[in-house]
Protein backbone atom coordinates (compact mmCIF):
# COMPACT_ATOMS: atom_id res chain seq x y z
CA UNK A 1 0.00 0.00 0.00
CA UNK A 2 2.75 2.46 0.85
CA UNK A 3 4.68 1.68 -2.52
CA UNK A 4 1.22 2.81 -4.44
CA UNK A 5 1.35 5.49 -2.72
CA UNK A 6 4.66 6.78 -3.37
CA UNK A 7 4.18 5.79 -6.50
CA UNK A 8 1.03 7.58 -7.19
CA UNK A 9 2.42 10.65 -6.36
CA UNK A 10 5.15 10.46 -8.78
CA UNK A 11 2.80 9.93 -11.17
CA UNK A 12 0.56 13.09 -10.34
CA UNK A 13 4.08 15.02 -10.07
CA UNK A 14 4.60 14.24 -13.46
CA UNK A 15 1.37 14.72 -14.96
CA UNK A 16 1.85 18.16 -13.80
CA UNK A 17 4.92 19.04 -14.82
CA UNK A 18 4.25 17.64 -18.56
CA UNK A 19 0.85 19.67 -18.42
CA UNK A 20 2.69 22.67 -17.20
CA UNK A 21 5.14 22.44 -19.88
CA UNK A 22 3.01 21.99 -22.41
CA UNK A 23 0.28 24.56 -21.55
CA UNK A 24 -0.34 27.08 -24.24
CA UNK A 25 0.01 30.69 -22.86
CA UNK A 26 -2.80 33.01 -23.08
CA UNK A 27 -1.64 34.96 -26.11
CA UNK A 28 -1.48 39.28 -25.90
CA UNK A 29 -4.32 41.11 -27.27
CA UNK A 30 -4.06 43.21 -30.51
CA UNK A 31 -0.18 42.28 -31.07
CA UNK A 32 1.36 43.51 -27.77
CA UNK A 33 4.15 41.85 -26.15
CA UNK A 34 3.77 40.16 -22.71
CA UNK A 35 3.24 42.66 -20.09
CA UNK A 36 5.19 42.30 -17.58
CA UNK A 37 4.69 43.84 -13.74
CA UNK A 38 5.52 47.18 -14.55
CA UNK A 39 3.98 47.53 -17.92
CA UNK A 40 0.86 46.75 -16.28
CA UNK A 41 -1.85 49.21 -16.31
CA UNK A 42 -5.04 50.23 -14.56
CA UNK A 43 -8.19 51.01 -16.71
CA UNK A 44 -11.36 52.06 -15.74
CA UNK A 45 -13.78 52.33 -18.74
CA UNK A 46 -17.10 54.41 -18.31
CA UNK A 47 -20.15 54.40 -20.34
CA UNK A 48 -22.43 56.93 -22.00
CA UNK A 49 -26.28 57.33 -21.78
CA UNK A 50 -28.34 54.49 -22.74
CA UNK A 51 -25.33 51.65 -22.89
CA UNK A 52 -23.52 49.71 -19.42
CA UNK A 53 -20.32 48.26 -18.92
CA UNK A 54 -21.83 45.45 -21.38
CA UNK A 55 -20.61 47.68 -24.32
CA UNK A 56 -17.18 47.87 -23.01
CA UNK A 57 -17.03 43.93 -23.22
CA UNK A 58 -15.31 43.30 -25.92
CA UNK A 59 -12.47 45.89 -25.24
CA UNK A 60 -12.31 44.87 -21.76
CA UNK A 61 -11.49 41.22 -22.64
CA UNK A 62 -8.46 41.88 -25.25
CA UNK A 63 -6.83 44.20 -22.61
CA UNK A 64 -7.30 41.82 -20.01
CA UNK A 65 -5.76 39.07 -21.89
CA UNK A 66 -2.95 41.83 -22.65
CA UNK A 67 -2.31 41.12 -19.09
CA UNK A 68 -3.90 44.78 -18.03
CA UNK A 69 -6.60 45.33 -14.78
CA UNK A 70 -9.66 46.68 -16.48
CA UNK A 71 -12.93 47.79 -15.08
CA UNK A 72 -15.91 48.17 -17.08
CA UNK A 73 -18.92 48.20 -14.31
CA UNK A 74 -22.41 49.54 -15.05
CA UNK A 75 -23.64 52.93 -13.58
CA UNK A 76 -26.81 52.80 -11.67
CA UNK A 77 -29.67 52.03 -13.18
CA UNK A 78 -28.11 50.84 -16.08
CA UNK A 79 -27.36 47.45 -18.32
CA UNK A 80 -27.36 45.00 -15.71
CA UNK A 81 -28.17 47.19 -12.96
CA UNK A 82 -31.27 48.73 -14.49
CA UNK A 83 -33.59 47.16 -11.70
CA UNK A 84 -31.47 49.99 -9.66
CA UNK A 85 -33.38 52.98 -11.68
CA UNK A 86 -35.33 55.46 -9.96
CA UNK A 87 -36.39 59.20 -9.92
CA UNK A 88 -33.22 59.51 -7.30
CA UNK A 89 -30.72 58.62 -9.73
CA UNK A 90 -28.82 61.20 -11.15
CA UNK A 91 -25.11 62.71 -12.10
CA UNK A 92 -23.43 62.55 -8.37
CA UNK A 93 -24.97 59.10 -8.40
CA UNK A 94 -22.88 57.91 -11.47
CA UNK A 95 -20.38 59.86 -10.13
CA UNK A 96 -20.54 57.87 -6.93
CA UNK A 97 -20.48 54.80 -8.37
CA UNK A 98 -17.03 54.87 -10.10
CA UNK A 99 -15.42 57.14 -7.35
CA UNK A 100 -16.34 53.85 -4.83
CA UNK A 101 -15.39 51.34 -7.51
CA UNK A 102 -11.74 53.10 -7.51
CA UNK A 103 -11.60 53.22 -3.83
CA UNK A 104 -12.91 49.96 -2.59
CA UNK A 105 -10.58 48.34 -5.47
CA UNK A 106 -7.66 50.21 -4.40
CA UNK A 107 -6.96 51.30 -7.69
CA UNK A 108 -4.25 53.96 -8.34
CA UNK A 109 -2.44 55.33 -11.71
CA UNK A 110 -5.82 54.90 -13.12
CA UNK A 111 -6.31 55.41 -17.16
CA UNK A 112 -10.24 56.68 -16.76
CA UNK A 113 -12.16 56.60 -19.84
CA UNK A 114 -15.44 58.32 -20.68
CA UNK A 115 -17.67 57.95 -23.34
CA UNK A 116 -20.14 60.13 -25.10
CA UNK A 117 -22.01 62.01 -21.86
CA UNK A 118 -19.52 60.36 -19.35
CA UNK A 119 -17.33 63.24 -20.31
CA UNK A 120 -19.37 64.57 -17.26
CA UNK A 121 -19.38 61.89 -15.40
CA UNK A 122 -15.38 61.55 -15.70
CA UNK A 123 -14.95 65.19 -14.74
CA UNK A 124 -16.98 64.70 -11.36
CA UNK A 125 -14.81 61.44 -10.56
CA UNK A 126 -11.18 63.33 -11.57
CA UNK A 127 -11.94 66.30 -9.07
CA UNK A 128 -12.53 64.19 -6.03
CA UNK A 129 -9.67 61.52 -6.63
CA UNK A 130 -7.16 63.54 -8.50
CA UNK A 131 -4.56 61.93 -7.00
CA UNK A 132 -5.33 58.50 -8.24
CA UNK A 133 -5.91 59.12 -11.96
CA UNK A 134 -3.10 59.15 -14.61
CA UNK A 135 -4.51 60.13 -17.61
CA UNK A 136 -8.61 61.14 -18.58
CA UNK A 137 -9.23 59.71 -21.91
CA UNK A 138 -12.87 61.44 -23.48
CA UNK A 139 -13.38 59.07 -25.93
CA UNK A 140 -15.84 60.86 -28.25
CA UNK A 141 -17.25 62.93 -25.49
CA UNK A 142 -18.68 65.70 -24.02
CA UNK A 143 -16.20 67.91 -22.53
CA UNK A 144 -17.59 70.38 -19.75
CA UNK A 145 -16.10 73.83 -19.62
CA UNK A 146 -16.46 76.23 -16.34
CA UNK A 147 -17.15 75.52 -12.90
CA UNK A 148 -20.96 74.43 -13.13
CA UNK A 149 -22.11 72.62 -16.26
CA UNK A 150 -24.93 70.00 -16.77
CA UNK A 151 -26.15 68.07 -20.20
CA UNK A 152 -28.96 70.71 -20.54
CA UNK A 153 -28.02 74.22 -21.54
CA UNK A 154 -30.53 75.95 -18.77
CA UNK A 155 -31.17 79.57 -18.60
CA UNK A 156 -29.60 82.36 -16.31
CA UNK A 157 -31.08 81.32 -13.68
CA UNK A 158 -31.21 77.70 -13.62
CA UNK A 159 -34.44 76.91 -15.28
CA UNK A 160 -34.62 74.24 -18.44
CA UNK A 161 -35.33 75.31 -21.36
CA UNK A 162 -38.37 74.59 -23.47
CA UNK A 163 -36.53 72.02 -25.46
CA UNK A 164 -36.10 69.72 -22.80
CA UNK A 165 -39.03 70.18 -21.41
CA UNK A 166 -40.63 68.71 -24.67
CA UNK A 167 -37.96 66.12 -24.81
CA UNK A 168 -39.18 65.00 -21.46
CA UNK A 169 -42.69 64.03 -22.47
CA UNK A 170 -41.33 61.35 -24.09
CA UNK A 171 -39.90 60.27 -21.02
CA UNK A 172 -40.83 56.35 -19.37
CA UNK A 173 -42.28 57.91 -16.29
CA UNK A 174 -40.98 61.02 -17.28
CA UNK A 175 -37.73 60.02 -16.11
CA UNK A 176 -36.03 57.63 -18.11
CA UNK A 177 -34.73 59.06 -21.05
CA UNK A 178 -35.56 56.21 -23.88
CA UNK A 179 -33.18 55.86 -27.04
CA UNK A 180 -35.37 54.62 -29.44
CA UNK A 181 -38.18 57.36 -28.77
CA UNK A 182 -35.46 60.06 -29.94
CA UNK A 183 -33.04 58.30 -32.48
CA UNK A 184 -32.58 55.69 -34.68
CA UNK A 185 -29.92 52.53 -34.43
CA UNK A 186 -28.00 54.53 -36.89
CA UNK A 187 -26.93 56.96 -34.16
CA UNK A 188 -24.31 54.42 -32.41
CA UNK A 189 -23.90 51.65 -35.11
CA UNK A 190 -23.71 52.29 -38.72
CA UNK A 191 -26.01 51.25 -41.49
CA UNK A 192 -25.85 47.51 -42.27
CA UNK A 193 -24.27 46.57 -39.39
CA UNK A 194 -26.78 44.19 -38.84
CA UNK A 195 -24.83 41.84 -36.19
CA UNK A 196 -24.20 44.66 -33.75
CA UNK A 197 -27.83 46.80 -34.21
CA UNK A 198 -29.30 43.43 -33.01
CA UNK A 199 -26.58 42.72 -30.18
CA UNK A 200 -26.88 46.51 -29.16
CA UNK A 201 -31.16 46.58 -29.73
CA UNK A 202 -31.14 43.74 -26.76
CA UNK A 203 -29.23 45.45 -24.22
CA UNK A 204 -29.45 49.45 -24.43
CA UNK A 205 -31.69 50.34 -21.58
CA UNK A 206 -33.42 53.80 -20.29
CA UNK A 207 -31.08 56.34 -18.24
CA UNK A 208 -31.79 58.15 -15.69
CA UNK A 209 -32.83 61.64 -17.17
CA UNK A 210 -31.22 63.72 -13.61
CA UNK A 211 -27.93 61.92 -15.16
CA UNK A 212 -27.85 64.71 -17.46
CA UNK A 213 -30.52 68.04 -15.80
CA UNK A 214 -28.03 67.54 -12.85
CA UNK A 215 -25.57 69.94 -12.41
CA UNK A 216 -21.77 69.30 -12.37
CA UNK A 217 -20.22 71.44 -9.41
CA UNK A 218 -16.44 70.39 -9.37
CA UNK A 219 -14.14 72.21 -6.20
CA UNK A 220 -10.84 70.73 -7.37
CA UNK A 221 -10.45 72.29 -10.48
CA UNK A 222 -11.85 69.07 -12.65
CA UNK A 223 -9.97 67.95 -15.38
CA UNK A 224 -7.25 71.18 -15.17
CA UNK A 225 -3.34 69.73 -14.65
CA UNK A 226 -4.42 66.58 -15.32
CA UNK A 227 -2.99 64.25 -18.57
CA UNK A 228 -5.96 64.25 -20.78
CA UNK A 229 -6.28 63.34 -24.07
CA UNK A 230 -9.89 63.80 -26.54
CA UNK A 231 -10.80 60.85 -29.39
CA UNK A 232 -12.88 62.15 -31.99
CA UNK A 233 -14.81 59.10 -34.11
CA UNK A 234 -14.58 60.90 -37.96
CA UNK A 235 -15.81 57.95 -38.72
CA UNK A 236 -19.22 59.05 -37.92
CA UNK A 237 -21.99 59.43 -40.66
CA UNK A 238 -25.25 60.39 -38.98
CA UNK A 239 -25.12 63.38 -36.34
CA UNK A 240 -21.03 63.46 -35.62
CA UNK A 241 -19.59 65.11 -32.46
CA UNK A 242 -20.02 68.64 -32.74
CA UNK A 243 -17.49 71.35 -31.70
CA UNK A 244 -19.56 72.23 -28.62
CA UNK A 245 -18.51 68.58 -27.19
CA UNK A 246 -14.58 68.41 -28.23
CA UNK A 247 -13.80 71.91 -28.06
CA UNK A 248 -12.44 72.66 -25.08
CA UNK A 249 -9.44 69.95 -26.02
CA UNK A 250 -8.99 72.38 -28.94
CA UNK A 251 -8.94 75.74 -27.54
CA UNK A 252 -7.46 75.03 -24.04
CA UNK A 253 -3.77 73.89 -23.63
CA UNK A 254 -2.56 70.48 -22.54
CA UNK A 255 -5.01 68.17 -24.58
CA UNK A 256 -3.76 65.26 -26.97
CA UNK A 257 -6.25 65.28 -29.46
CA UNK A 258 -6.63 61.98 -31.53
CA UNK A 259 -8.86 61.61 -34.85
CA UNK A 260 -9.89 57.89 -34.94
CA UNK A 261 -11.48 56.80 -37.85
CA UNK A 262 -14.31 54.88 -36.82
CA UNK A 263 -17.92 55.41 -35.88
CA UNK A 264 -19.28 56.89 -32.84
CA UNK A 265 -18.82 53.57 -30.61
CA UNK A 266 -16.18 51.39 -31.69
CA UNK A 267 -15.82 50.04 -28.50
CA UNK A 268 -18.96 47.52 -29.79
CA UNK A 269 -18.17 48.00 -33.52
CA UNK A 270 -13.96 48.18 -33.68
CA UNK A 271 -13.08 46.80 -30.79
CA UNK A 272 -9.52 46.02 -31.88
CA UNK A 273 -8.51 48.79 -32.77
CA UNK A 274 -10.19 50.38 -29.89
CA UNK A 275 -8.33 48.48 -27.34
CA UNK A 276 -5.18 49.18 -29.17
CA UNK A 277 -5.55 52.93 -29.06
CA UNK A 278 -6.21 52.93 -25.29
CA UNK A 279 -3.35 50.42 -24.43
CA UNK A 280 -0.88 53.37 -25.77
CA UNK A 281 -2.14 55.73 -23.57
CA UNK A 282 0.69 56.40 -21.13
Amino acid sequence: MGEWIVDRRKLLTATAATLAATAIPSAPAVGQPATTAAERKTYVLVHGTWLGGWSWQRVRRIMQAAGHEVHSPSLTGCGDRKHLMSREVGLQTHINDIVNLIEYEELDNVILVGHSFAGITITGIADQLRGRIRRLVYFDALIPEGQRMSGVNKGPNGELPEKWLKRQEKFIDGYQMDFFAEYPMKMLIPDGDTANADWARRRLTPHPARGWSDDLVVHNGGYTGLPKSYVLCTGQEFAQSSEFMYGPAKRQPGWEFIEFPYPRAPMMTHPEPTAELLLKMS
